[in-house]
């Protein structure tokens, strides 16, 4: 990364601590966003009682037991947990656990740019989409010797991302992304996080073609049902309950926001979501959802996130962890994490759009 976007970076991480102590001190308490006013004292101490679960629980070399603990994948989404409540990897109660989940992600770069180490599932750049992500989102907010490394394993993990988007695929899957690097076709699932990762680093001023979001956008259009709004796995509906945060979130963050297609996602979520509880990827449609709903915001963040604090608050275990069915505790964790904090807009990739009227936060 070149020396203009560190010092970006490094002011962005002293502004986003700053932010936090102001959180801390009764800055959100002005009504800036009634629900999570009315939640916080419930919300903060849950939330803080998973990240010491997931602190207690990690392994010496980063990584966690149980469900792909030992893939890259899973330490990113802790890592971003813990920065999603504006905990930092330069000071604070969690250094050495941010730190060694950046350790493990970086020490388990193959030559060809791929963040895999351990079970993956069906494939290896699931969790590489994930830890570029999170890698990218905490790049400027450690010390300089981690710095260097995140700054030359990036270029490298953008690149695969940007080569396996490249490679031939049939009309519906082109601009999306798979499994594996060489995959000729996509899914929604693995490429929403993809997006998210080149989102990410474009922000952060890595060289990302714009010509690669507008792929990666009509891609997820095309999987949209433009009659009820929902999205498909690789068609247009199929798993729509769990997906249709997904599509929502990265519209949102892809210059989508005012136009109809979030909108009628919005409306299927509003739809479907009390469906998710007891189903196979509930913790992942929960966690889009969040995301999703609040970009949007007014009416679909408000009656979401009530829902989403009385049923998940109750669900969590003596020890701070949530049990998830489709990946269990700590990947469940993480995600409950991350979707309980989303007011605190710490991670810099799910800031809200802030031209979003006064008016429109009412509806």
């Amino acid at each position: 990364m070149n020396p203009p976007q560190k010092i970006r970076r490094s002011a962005f991480a002293r502004l986003l601590f700053t932010s936090l102590c102001l959180l801390q001190t009764g800055f959100a308490e002005e009504g800036f966003d009634p629900v999570f006013t009315e939640w916080r004292s419930r919300v903060d101490p849950a939330v803080e009682n998973g990240l010491s679960y997931l602190s207690r629980i990690q392994k010496e070399d980063g990584s966690f037991p149980e469900n792909y603990g030992d893939s890259t994948g899973v330490p990113a989404l802790v890592g971003m947990a813990f920065l999603s409540k504006g905990h930092m990897p330069t000071e604070g109660p969690y250094v050495a656990t941010i730190n060694k989940c950046v350790d493990f992600i970086l020490a388990n770069q193959k030559e060809n740019g791929l963040f895999e180490k351990g079970g993956a599932g069906s494939g290896p750049m699931y969790a590489h989409n994930i830890a570029t992500l999170f890698l990218s989102e905490v790049s400027g907010m450690v010390e300089p010797g981690r710095q260097e490394k995140i700054g030359k394993a990036l270029p490298k993990a953008l690149q695969l991302i940007l080569r396996a988007q490249s490679v031939k695929k049939d009309p519906n899957s082109t601009g999306g992304w798979r499994y594996h690097p060489n995959s000729n076709d996509s899914d929604t699932s693995c490429s929403g996080w993809a997006l998210m990762a080149l989102r990410s680093a474009k922000l952060n001023g890595a060289a990302v073609p714009d010509e690669a979001i507008l792929a990666a956008v009509a891609y997820l259009k095309r999987h949209q049902d433009p009659k009820t709004g929902s999205f498909g796995y690789t068609g247009t509906s199929d798993n729509a309950r769990t997906l249709t945060g997904m599509g929502l979130l990265c519209l949102e963050l892809s210059g989508q926001h005012g136009k109809p297609e979030p909108a009628l996602a919005a409306e299927f979520v509003m739809k479907t979501f009390r469906e998710l509880v007891g189903g196979q990827f509930e913790f992942y449609g929960n966690y889009y959802n969040a995301q999703g709903t609040f970009q949007i915001g007014g009416r679909y963040w408000n009656e979401y996130a009530t829902w989403m604090y009385e049923t998940y608050l109750k669900k969590q275990t003596e020890d701070g962890s949530w049990q998830s069915n489709e990946a269990g505790r700590i990947y469940g964790t993480a995600m409950m994490v991350l979707a309980f904090t989303v007011p605190y807009r710490q991670l810099p990739i799910y800031q809200r759009d802030e031209t979003v009227s006064e008016d429109e936060e009412k509806k």
